[in-house]
C-alpha cells in the first residue's frame, strides 16, 4: 500500500481529542545527540536529502519546497507567495499550522511586504495561495490598507478559522481567514481589531477557558497579554490584560526599559504575577492607557510616538518586560492548572506561567524558569552534549504533553541550530533536563514552525527557513525554504512513549 494511502487510513481512524484532564509528560524516549550538526554548503546533497541530524529511528521526508512549487515539480498549477527582489526573505516559510483532520498544512510567509499564506494539501501535493497582501507597503509613501508584512504566527482557531499575524513588518495586526478550507476564489478574511497591535509571534488559545486568547509582544521589552472575550467564541469584543510580576515594580523595575537595562538587570521578573487590565470589558482603553489597538510600525515607544499601540499600553499599565519573548504554547500541569510556556530568546531560556484557578482564573499566575542554558542539566543520564541552548525561538508540544524548544538560528556560521526536548515528567513547569533532540545543518537557515499532526500523533513537521539556497537566482538548483515531515514510530526503545502518544489528551495543533 502506498505511503499516502496508509496515512489516509490513519487519518480516518485516528484523531486526538483535547480534554481537560491533567497528565504528566514522559521520560526522554530517544538517545540524545552529543553535538550540534556541522553546517554543509548550500545545495549540498545533505540539504537535498537529509538536512536534519536526528536520533536513531526517526525518519525525515521532504514534503514541499519553494523550488518544487515554483518549478511545478509536484502537481501543476501550484502557487506561492514570493516577493520579487527580496532575495532570501522573498518567501520565508514560518509558523506552520494544520487543519484538525491533518490533511492540510498552512504556511505563512514572513515577507517584508505582500505577506500571505499557502495551503498545502499533503495528499495531492498541491500548494495554493489563499491570502496575500498587495505589496504596496513597500511603496513611497507606504500603503498598508490592503498589504501585510511578516506573517509569523499561523494558528488554527477553535472556530475553525485561521489566524495570521504581523511580526516585524506591517502594523502589528491579526488577520482571521474565516473559511480557510474554501476554494481560493471564495476565501474571506477580516482584521481582528480586538487584539492589541504588537509584534506577534506567540498567539494561542486557552485549553481550559473558552473565552481566553494569550499572546506576546516580541520585543526586548516585550510583555505577555491575554484577551478575554465578552462572549465565548466571539473574537471581536472583550477585555485586554497584560501580565505584571508583583515584585517587579517593587524591586525597581521599569516597564518601558529593556529587560536587562539599568534597574531591570536586577529587578524581580519571576514569582506571583497579576493580570492588569488595559481596557474595559468592551475593549475601550482605560484612563491613562495608550490605545492598545493603534496601528503602527515596530518602533521603540521611548523614541517614537507612532509605534503600534500594544507596546506603550503595556508600559503604561506596568507590564513586566521580558527579553524578546517569542513563541508560546498552552498546556496543563499535574495539578490541572493551565500552563503557558514561553520561549524568551534574548535570555536563552523558556519560562512557565501557571494560571491559578482550576474552574475559573483568579487573575493571578506564577512565573518560573522552565529551562535555561545556564541552569538546566543537559542529556541527564546520557552522554553529554557540546550543544548549547542558543536563542530559543519556537515551541512545540506532542500529544503526551512534552515540550520541545527550537532555536532561532545556527549557533555559528559552521554549527547548526538545534531542537531540544524539555524533560518535565511531572509537568510542574520546571525541567529536569534539556535533551538534545535534532540539529539542522543547512547553510544560513533556521528551523521554525515545528508542529505535531493532530490526527497522526507520531508525525510532526518543521520548516527550513531562509537557507542560503532560498535565493534561487544565485543557487539555481537550491531547494529553498521547505517543509519536512518526521515520524518517530521507528525510534528504538520508544514503546512506552508511543503508547503515551496514542493515549494523548493534549491539543497539538498550536
Amino acid at each position: 500500500m502506498k505511503l499516502h494511502s496508509i496515512r489516509k487510513q490513519l487519518l480516518m481512524t485516528a484523531g486526538l481529542i483535547a480534554t481537560q484532564s491533567a497528565m504528566a509528560g514522559t521520560d526522554v524516549w530517544f538517545t540524545p545527540l552529543t553535538q550540534s550538526a556541522p553546517v554543509v554548503a548550500p545545495n549540498a546533497v545533505e540539504e537535498l536529502s537529509s538536512p536534519w541530524v536526528t536520533p536513531a529511528g526517526i525518519t525525515q521526508n521532504n514534503w514541499v519546497s519553494l523550488r518544487e512549487i515554483e518549478d511545478q515539480v509536484l502537481s501543476p498549477g501550484q502557487s506561492i507567495v514570493r516577493v520579487p527582489g527580496q532575495n532570501t526573505s522573498a518567501s520565508m516559510f514560518d509558523m506552520l499550522a494544520y487543519n484538525p483532520e491533518g490533511t492540510h498544512v498552512f504556511i505563512p510567509h514572513e515577507t517584508p511586504i505582500g505577506a500571505g499564506c499557502t495551503r498545502y494539501d499533503i495528499f495531492s501535493n498541491k500548494a495554493e495561495v489563499i491570502f496575500a497582501g498587495d505589496q504596496k507597503g513597500g511603496a513611497t509613501p507606504s500603503d498598508w490598507t490592503n498589504d501585510f508584512g511578516a506573517f509569523d504566527p499561523c494558528r488554527w482557531t477553535p472556530n475553525n478559522t485561521l489566524f495570521l499575524a504581523e511580526e516585524w513588518a506591517g502594523l502589528g495586526r491579526v488577520v482571521e481567514i474565516l473559511n480557510p478550507m474554501a476554494p481560493t476564489a471564495e476565501i474571506e478574511s477580516r482584521i481582528v481589531e480586538s487584539i492589541a497591535n504588537v509584534s506577534h509571534e506567540g498567539i494561542n488559545f486557552s485549553q481550559k477557558f473558552k473565552d481566553t486568547i494569550y499572546y506576546i509582544d516580541e520585543w526586548n521589552s516585550g510583555s505577555i497579554y491575554k484577551f478575554v472575550m465578552k462572549t465565548p467564541g466571539d473574537y471581536s469584543v472583550g477585555q485586554t490584560f497584560v501580565l505584571s510580576v508583583d515584585d517587579f515594580l517593587a524591586s525597581g523595575g521599569v516597564p518601558a526599559a529593556n529587560y536587562n537595562e539599568g534597574a531591570n538587570a536586577t529587578a524581580t521578573r519571576e514569582g506571583i504575577a497579576t493580570w492588569i487590565p488595559l481596557t474595559d470589558a468592551n475593549g475601550v482603553a482605560l484612563p491613562g492607557i495608550t490605545n492598545p489597538f493603534r496601528d503602527g510600525p515596530t518602533n521603540d515607544p521611548r523614541t517614537n510616538s507612532n509605534t503600534m499601540g500594544g507596546r506603550p499600553a503595556a508600559d503604561d499599565a506596568g507590564g513586566t518586560p521580558f527579553g524578546r519573548p517569542e513563541d508560546m504554547i498552552v498546556s496543563r500541569n499535574s495539578s490541572g492548572n493551565e500552563m503557558l510556556y514561553v520561549a524568551v530568546t534574548s535570555e536563552s531560556k523558556v519560562i512557565s506561567i501557571e494560571i491559578l484557578g482550576k474552574v475559573k482564573p483568579t487573575g493571578k499566575a506564577i512565573v518560573r524558569t522552565m529551562a535555561s542554558e545556564s541552569g538546566t542539566p543537559k542529556n541527564l543520564g546520557f552522554a553529554a552534549t557540546t550543544g548549547v541552548l542558543n536563542s530559543p525561538d519556537n515551541l512545540s508540544m506532542d500529544a503526551a504533553g512534552n515540550v520541545y524548544v527550537i532555536e532561532d538560528s545556527p549557533n555559528s556560521s559552521s554549527t547548526g541550530g538545534d531542537i531540544w526536548f524539555i524533560r518535565d515528567k511531572n509537568s510542574d513547569g520546571v525541567a529536569e533536563s534539556l535533551d538534545h533532540f535534532i540539529s539542522i545543518r543547512v547553510n544560513g537557515s533556521e528551523a521554525t514552525g515545528m508542529i505535531f499532526n493532530p490526527a497522526v500523533p507520531t508525525e510532526f513537521v518543521v520548516a527550513v527557513q531562509h537557507p542560503s539556497s532560498t535565493n534561487l537566482t544565485s543557487v539555481p538548483n537550491g531547494i529553498g525554504d521547505a517543509v519536512w515531515s518526521f515520524n518517530v514510530s521507528g525510534a528504538p526503545n520508544a514503546k512506552g512513549y508511543l503508547k503515551a502518544l496514542a493515549k494523548g489528551r493534549f491539543n497539538t495543533n498550536q
